[in-house]
């Protein structure tokens, strides 16, 4: 199959049915079992998987990725790096890596649909996309726009607050949660909401600067809870901080409507309608787990022109976060419907 058919999709000529090709490297982690998942029940594309003795076949490996039409990279940074430069040697494989290693990098597309009009299009075209970390997509999705609209000051430095789900820190934190005692709270994982990534090195700092046009990394103070999955991306400005005075919820969520409203995957939500009060529970707690199994972002904004402006993103960490989004990705490389498999 030439990698031109890859692009669109399946062709039926005659009798024959040439369907995309799709391997999953890494396809045990949270990330990879996923997007199998999303994949699994798909008649519109051929699943590659290797079996489960020959994940560590050098050869086997290399042999998978090369007969694929598009590989889906679920692996830490440097095995990602191994797998495109020394596994994957057939110049015909389209590749995207959900690893954080090449996010940033002017040799890689962006894989955000909604980062702006044009993305769609340079990912559907793209032979290498860098799948966005589970944090910067409610963050620099709620920001950017408000940047491009004049109502924050791109020098203006940024805090994040933010908390997923344990499953976003890959094997080793399901293990820890997943391993811990939890007699305090039966049936539920034995660590509580915990904080992490105190350095104020995170990975994701650089794309959360470089895509959101911010002009200085955000202090970001991430956490993780005692649930599966789930994300909630906190972003507090204070009323002196924007760069107009009295800027209120309202006009935030007019920028963001103008900007979203056609988007299939992103839920912006007006202040003080029904719309918002449904989605609070018990009228005052917004739910960790709101999106959890869609491809969904929402958008929330809370507080006044007086003290400040609370922006939020919810979604699931391992939807719109991660695989959902490698999928969506994906699909416009293979110029298929971009919602083909997922659910907003």
């Amino acid at each position: 199959m030439t990698a031109s058919c890859a692009v669109i999709g399946y062709a039926d000529w005659g009798t024959t049915v040439v369907k995309p090709k799709i391997y999953i490297e890494g396809q045990e982690g949270s990330t990879g079992l996923r997007i199998r998942q999303l994949l699994d029940a798909r008649d519109d594309i051929e699943l590659l998987l290797i079996p489960a003795a020959q994940r560590k076949d050098r050869q086997a490996r290399s042999d998978f990725l090369n007969a694929a039409d598009v590989a889906i990279l679920c692996l830490p940074d440097e095995a990602a790096a191994e797998a495109v430069q020394e596994l994957l040697t057939d110049g015909d494989t389209r590749v995207i890596d959900t690893s954080s290693a090449r996010r940033t990098d002017a040799d890689w597309t962006y894989g955000l649909p909604e980062l702006f009009p044009e993305q769609r299009q340079a990912i559907g075209q793209s032979k290498r996309v860098a799948n966005p970390g589970c944090y910067p997509v409610g963050f620099i999705l709620a920001v950017r726009p408000l940047i491009e609209a004049g109502l924050l000051d791109p020098a203006t430095q940024l805090t994040i607050n933010a908390v997923s789900g344990y499953s976003g820190g890959g094997r080793k934190m399901i293990e820890a949660y997943g391993n811990a005692p939890s007699s305090e709270r039966p049936g539920d994982a034995g660590m509580p909401l915990t904080l992490y990534g105190l350095t104020t090195r995170h990975k994701h700092l650089p794309e959360m600067q470089l895509f959101s046009l911010t002009e200085k990394p955000p202090l970001f103070v991430p956490s993780v809870d005692h649930t599966y999955c789930g994300m909630l991306t906190s972003t507090p400005i204070p009323a002196q901080r924007f760069a107009r005075e009295g800027v209120t919820p309202q006009q935030v969520w007019e920028v963001w409507h103008e900007r979203y409203a056609d988007e299939p995957f992103v839920r912006t939500v007006a202040p003080g309608d029904g719309e918002e009060e449904k989605l609070l529970r018990g009228g005052n707690f917004l739910d960790l787990d709101g999106a959890n199994f869609t491809n969904r972002l929402d958008l929330f904004a809370f507080g006044d022109e007086s003290c400040g402006i609370v922006l939020i993103g919810r979604q699931d960490n391992l939807g719109k976060g991660a695989s959902g989004n490698a999928v969506q990705c994906l699909n416009l490389m293979l110029g298929l419907d971009e919602g083909t498999g997922l659910s907003s």
